[in-house]
């Protein structure tokens, strides 16, 4: 049973009611109207239906997406994390969703000094005294996560100190559990969301939260970012002090600069605003391409500008790694774009071969053909990214084409670099950078050293799949001789056509013991006896009123549906 499934706890218990009671205030009682049968919860929801009903106020004046963002943000930390993340998701939602989601913002307040000191000594089992000369107790900055408080070491060295939130790992953990019921249920009673397969992006939520929750991982991440751009004068990375570093506290180099999004606030600021522009630009298409491995929230809050225009940058907790086929799936979608040339662009995102491929592939194609129609006669100084990448996901979204999250989180990344070298340098423009350095990564493509590797990987896994014929050959006549060839069939989409037939045959049975009542009550009616109510056969008249009732059930289910 179900209920017993979430009655984990009496803490998780109350956790779902808590989430019903919001569902039902923020007007989205059809989501329970679904599953609370499949729940188990009807007198609670039945409960709290007429308890939040009398709070409403207004509420259906707002749009879906601003009701959505609004449950977030009631439900807490790991459900704000959860919209943040989506937002990042333009293959998934539409432009209306996203823009409301990017309004998500971590408003909580800092955890108390004793609760630092308590997960920074019980990390490294020894007093916070012993590691610091001084230690800021009001932190520089706070989140849903963790909080950062300046510090210096015994080495004099100024520092930042992440500190993990205490106690916030059980509560993600939890929520995600609960995330993932809703998810299933979602799927199985909403096809138009379960063809996105929200199961899969609770899964990969889960993973994205934990990863960012192990502050070693994020510190090794600072580090790849400073190897793969040791020699760029023009970026730099915060030092990681790993001797002051745990799972649960990150200890790094105080990044003594300026915000980039508090840039204008200080117009005495030396700052040549077109060098940090062009700086931008060739940071996210060398760690695209050169580095493959890319900060996934490069807004401006996390970019600091440190003296003769570099660019300093923080929170690593979320990034992303492109394989080499990714890499090159990527080149030749903007190159297709770049150069308008349709045939190549539908090529090249069906060869990926990521997601189902369009079932009305004559439109698809039409579709593409007019993306690119609208700009041909466009120069590329008057091209944007961010509007070309949004109508390009808009096209991909509606035929249900699904892209990998990494890389969905690099073309925001590179859309979110071009908004901000275009309020630095409004005369920016990312498209005829981009080009340039296609072009040269394709001339780099066609040297010796890279062909011969190519052929190389080519030639050794043809020669492993040669080796492995003559045996698989073999295996496969083995088991057809022995009658022993199994091959699996998978019919999709029955299981909605199961339901219904169940649904039909529970009414039919229902409406046969109706029947059977109304029959059988009839039948006593015609017999004496003493006991007797309104005049009539007590056993008569209760099987009349048993078919009355159940008639009157069956014609709500017949309504509902």
């Amino acid at each position: 049973m179900f209920l017993l499934k979430i009655g984990r706890s009496y803490r998780e218990l109350k956790r779902y009611l808590t989430i019903f009671s919001v569902l039902i205030r923020y007007g989205f009682e059809d989501i329970l109207d679904k599953v609370e049968g499949r729940l188990g919860f009807r007198f609670f929801i039945f409960w709290q239906r007429g308890t939040v009903r009398k709070e409403k106020t207004g509420i259906e004046r707002l749009s879906t997406p601003e009701r959505v963002r609004l449950v977030l943000e009631e439900l807490g930390p790991t459900f704000i994390k959860f919209g943040q993340i989506l937002s990042c998701r333009p293959d998934l939602l539409s432009n209306q969703f996203i823009e409301e989601l990017s309004k998500l913002q971590d408003n909580v307040p800092p955890f108390p000094f004793i609760k630092v000191r308590e997960v920074i000594e019980s990390q490294f089992k020894r007093p916070l005294e012993e590691m610091f000369t001084s230690f800021d107790e009001t932190p520089i900055a706070a989140g849903s996560l963790a909080q950062v408080h300046k510090a210096i070491t015994k080495t004099k060295k100024e520092v930042a100190v992440k500190v993990q939130r205490p106690g916030i790992e059980k509560i993600i953990e939890s929520d995600i559990k609960i995330l993932y019921d809703f998810a299933i249920l979602l799927k199985k009673h909403f096809s138009e969301i379960g063809y996105y397969e929200p199961d899969r992006i609770v899964e990969e939520f889960a993973k994205t939260i934990r990863k960012e929750l192990d502050f070693i991982r994020e510190g090794r991440n600072i580090e790849r970012f400073s190897k793969c751009f040791k020699n760029d004068k023009t970026v730099y990375f915060p030092k990681v002090y790993w001797d002051l570093t745990a799972p649960k506290v990150l200890t790094m180099e105080y990044i003594n600069g300026y915000k980039l999004s508090e840039v204008d606030n200080f117009p005495d600021l030396n700052v040549d605003k077109k060098s940090v522009a062009l700086n931008g630009a060739h940071f996210i298409l060398r760690e695209i391409f050169e580095c493959h491995f890319f900060h996934a929230d490069p807004h401006p809050g996390n970019i600091f500008l440190l003296n003769n225009n570099v660019m300093a940058f923080v929170d690593f907790g979320m990034v992303g790694i492109l394989d080499d086929t990714i890499v090159d799936w990527l080149i030749s979608v903007l190159r297709a774009i770049l150069d308008k040339n349709v045939n190549l662009l539908i090529k090249a995102i069906l060869s990926l071969n990521i997601a189902p491929q369009p079932k009305d592939i004559i439109n698809f194609r039409i579709d593409l053909f007019d993306f690119l129609e609208r700009y041909y006669e466009v120069p590329l100084k008057d091209l944007n990214v961010g509007t070309l990448i949004e109508e390009f996901l808009d096209i991909i979204r509606k035929y249900k084409i699904r892209f990998p999250t990494t890389l969905v989180l690099m073309l925001r990344a590179l859309v979110i670099h071009e908004g901000i070298g275009r309020v630095l340098y409004p005369e920016f423009n990312m498209i005829e950078y981009l080009r340039s350095h296609i072009k040269n990564l394709m001339l780099k493509d066609i040297n010796l050293s890279r062909i011969s590797k190519d052929f190389s990987f080519i030639l050794g896994d043809t020669t492993s799949l040669f080796k492995e014929l003559p045996s698989n050959l073999r295996e496969i006549l083995s088991k057809l001789r022995d009658d022993n060839l199994t091959i699996r069939f998978d019919h999709k989409g029955l299981e909605s056509l199961i339901n219904h037939i169940d649904k039909l045959g529970n009414r039919l049975s229902l409406a046969i013991i109706i029947a059977s009542l109304v029959i059988g009550s009839s039948i006593l009616f015609q017999f004496q006896t003493n006991l007797k109510i309104f005049g009539y056969p007590l056993p008569g008249f209760l099987g009349f009123v048993l078919a009355i009732l159940l008639c009157l059930k069956l014609l709500i289910e017949i309504l509902r549906s």
